[in-house]
C-alpha cells in the first residue's frame, strides 16, 4: 500500500490512502519518513495518508506539514486538520489566516470551524486584525461555528469597512437568532 501510495497514479495513490490506516501503527514510521524528502508530491500524500491516522505522531506530522515550503502540502494539512479537528492547531490555523494564499486561508478557516467553540476567542481576537482578509475569514468562521461568545463582536463586524466581513457578520447573527428586524411604524 506505501508503494502504492507514492506510485505516481492518483487513482492508486488515493485508493491506499483510505486503506493505509487498516495497517495501524507499521504504517506510520514509513509516512513519517517521506516528511524528509524533497519531493513535494511525497509530502502531500503523506498527509493526506496520516489524516486517516488517529495517532499523536500523524497529528504531529500534520501540524508540522502547515509549515510546509509547499503550498499544496500545506493545503492538504489544513483539510487534514478538518478531518481530525484538534484544538491543539488553533495557534497555527489563526496564524495561517494571514498568509497571501487565499485558499489556504479559507482551508485554515474551515479547519477552525470544524474545531468549533474552542477556537471561537481565538477568532474573536483575530477579528482585531488590520487585514480585511483575516478579518472576513474570522468572521466567517465565527459565522459557521454560532457562538454566543462571538455576539458582541459580530455586531461590532457590522461597521466593519470591508463589506465580506459585513455580510459574515450578518450571517453570524441570523445563525444565532439576532438578526435585525425592521418594522413600519
Amino acid at each position: 500500500m506505501v508503494d502504492d501510495l507514492f506510485s505516481g497514479d492518483d487513482d492508486r495513490a488515493e485508493a491506499a490512502a483510505l486503506q493505509i490506516s487498516e495497517l495501524g501503527q507499521a504504517a506510520i514510521n514509513p509516512l513519517l519518513e517521506k516528511f524528509e524528502t524533497a519531493n513535494a508530491d511525497h509530502r502531500w500524500w503523506a498527509v493526506r495518508a496520516l489524516a486517516r491516522f488517529d495517532q499523536t505522531e500523524a497529528e504531529e506530522a500534520i501540524y508540522h506539514a502547515l509549515t510546509d515550503m509547499d503550498e499544496s502540502v500545506r493545503q492538504c494539512a489544513a483539510l487534514a486538520i478538518r478531518e481530525q479537528p484538534t484544538p491543539a492547531a488553533i495557534p497555527i490555523l489563526i496564524e495561517i489566516l494571514q498568509d497571501c494564499d487565499r485558499l489556504l486561508a479559507r482551508l485554515a478557516g474551515d479547519a477552525l470551524v470544524a474545531i468549533g467553540i474552542p477556537a471561537a476567542q481565538a477568532l474573536i481576537n483575530a477579528m482585531q486584525s488590520k487585514n480585511s482578509g483575516v478579518r472576513m475569514e474570522a468572521t466567517r468562521a465565527l459565522a459557521k461555528i454560532e457562538s454566543d461568545q462571538a455576539i458582541p463582536c459580530l455586531y461590532n463586524a457590522l461597521d466593519d469597512p470591508s463589506p465580506w466581513v459585513n455580510f459574515w457578520a450578518e450571517v453570524g447573527l441570523q445563525n444565532l437568532g439576532m438578526e435585525m428586524v425592521f418594522f413600519k411604524a
